[in-house]
């Protein structure tokens, strides 16, 4: 546990005074320390975690800062794609019924140019009230404007305020891939910032962000100086009734042209609970080398292994390779079966079982179609009972699409693997859709009734379901053991 700053972060009403900058280092250590052979458990996070209606009961005009999931789609200064924001208007809709004064903050994209303005005007739309907007709210040393304090201070029951996107800020960045070293320069705006927010701003801290799993300060530092942390209704949904529930699959599918998956991939296999792994994309092109390599034979993954593409995409470097080799064997001693393509659809669109030093692949082929609907009906077949109503006992997790779908050309493995999706439901299996590319996949070529549930923060879902932390979680928690030792 957290040694410097921890008897002071647990002193009532005054710990708020008392973090100081060795504390943020500190506090740092401990949202990245891994303890060897201990994964970890997100559920031990949430029942230490409330929801926001579990909440003591303020008084009208008590301040709340609402880390929000605000990164949303926007054309032209309008949003066209709000499904982020709508899912916090239940919690926003909660704080105003009980008359706080609701203070939004949180990031749009990783372009600190961006502004949320389009999106105050679509909560003033949504909840049908006038909304104050703040774009300077914060200088670099840490400090708030007086000018900012007073307009949040003097705001009326019930009201809410929207802070500009805190990645226009340096510090919103400090815990990404930092080091306590590097954070030596920083921690002192940054504990002066959180005490500032904690003290001039709010220190009831509600998290409705659950796409938001990078280590922003926002989200993983702020939650040290609050009194008070909840997860709001949707986040806390979520988790509790799907994430834990997809952190149960035996089934996972795996794809897609990012190959950075291949960690998440190892995460979840980690966990010990996966038995059978379909991949494609370039996943699977990064096995299926690995897998030649171990069996000393040779596997072209084409332009995919070539370095005049390392700054492309759909390029594979070798320690991706290195990688998936010790996934194969931590899989293989674990039981877990990893069913690959045999065939795949060139650029060219000819079908081949190997590719060139100039071929790309670009979807599977129809030998891999009949191959992974076959290994789908080995899982089914071995999903005892037929009625099993809510007492489902098998889970399957889906993410990401087999190839270049959004191009017909390419559409025909992604379009064929929805129709298994739903096969799998009809036999009593629970199926989660990891959202993103999954997701619009499911909704082209079939309708998302035909499987459990589909998230709508895939890379948050994938870290989930493996055995990394989610930062925003296990700093609240951390916020909440303070709370419970005082």
């Amino acid at each position: 546990m957290l040694d410097i700053g921890w008897e002071r972060l647990v002193q009532g009403k005054s710990r708020v005074m008392e973090i100081t900058p060795e504390f943020v280092v500190q506090w740092y250590r401990e949202l990245n320390q891994v303890v060897p052979g201990q994964p970890v458990s997100i559920e031990s996070f949430l029942e230490l975690l409330p929801v926001v209606s579990e909440l003591p009961t303020f008084p009208p005009s008590t301040r709340v800062l609402v880390r929000g999931d605000v990164d949303a789609g926007i054309r032209n200064e309008t949003v066209i794609n709000g499904i982020r924001l709508q899912s916090m208007l239940q919690t926003l809709r909660y704080g105003i019924e009980k008359e706080w004064v609701q203070v939004v903050m949180g990031h749009r994209g990783r372009d600190p140019e961006l502004s949320l303005e389009p999106v105050c005007r679509y909560f003033e739309e949504a909840l049908s009230r006038p909304i104050t907007f703040i774009r300077d709210w914060v200088q670099e040393d840490g400090t708030i404007p007086g000018h900012v304090v007073e307009l949040i201070q003097s705001q009326s029951s019930g009201s809410m305020v929207i802070l500009e996107n805190t990645r226009r800020y340096a510090w919103e960045r400090a815990f990404w891939k930092s080091s306590s070293e590097k954070l030596d320069s920083q921690a002192v705006p940054l504990a002066r910032m959180i005490h500032e927010i904690a003290e001039k701003i709010a220190d009831v801290f509600v998290y409705e962000a659950i796409s938001a799993s990078n280590p922003d300060v926002s989200s993983s530092l702020i939650p040290a100086a609050m009194k008070h942390v909840a997860l709001g209704f949707y986040i806390d949904r979520e988790f509790r009734k799907h994430v834990l529930r997809a952190r149960a699959a035996e089934l996972v599918v795996f794809s897609g042209l990012k190959i950075e998956k291949l960690s998440d991939l190892e995460s979840i296999i980690r966990r010990g609970q996966v038995r059978m792994v379909i991949a494609a994309g370039s996943l699977a092109m990064a096995l299926k080398k690995a897998e030649a390599n171990l069996l000393r034979k040779t596997f072209c993954m084409g332009k995919a292994e070539d370095p005049q593409f390392k700054d492309e995409k759909f390029y594979i470097p070798s320690s991706r390779i290195q990688q998936a080799e010790r996934m194969l064997q931590d899989g293989k001693k674990r039981g877990v079966e990893f069913v690959l393509p045999i065939d795949f659809v060139l650029q060219d669109e000819t079908v081949a079982e190997t590719i060139g030093p100039e071929g790309q692949q670009l979807d599977i082929g129809p030998e891999s179609i009949a191959w992974f609907r076959e290994r789908v009906q080995v899982f089914i077949d071995a999903t005892p009972g037929e009625d099993l109503g809510s007492d489902r006992s098998r889970v399957a997790f889906h993410n990401g699409v087999f190839g270049m779908f959004e191009d017909p050309r390419f559409e025909r493995g992604t379009r064929a693997f929805v129709s298994e999706l739903k096969r799998l439901n009809d036999h009593g299996i629970e199926v989660y859709v990891g959202g993103g590319e999954g997701g619009s996949a499911l909704k082209k070529y079939g309708d998302p009734s035909w499987v459990t549930h589909v998230f709508t923060a895939g890379g948050t879902i994938l870290k989930a379901l493996g055995d990394a932390s989610i930062p925003y979680l296990k700093a609240m928690w951390l916020s909440r053991q303070s709370e419970s030792k005082k």
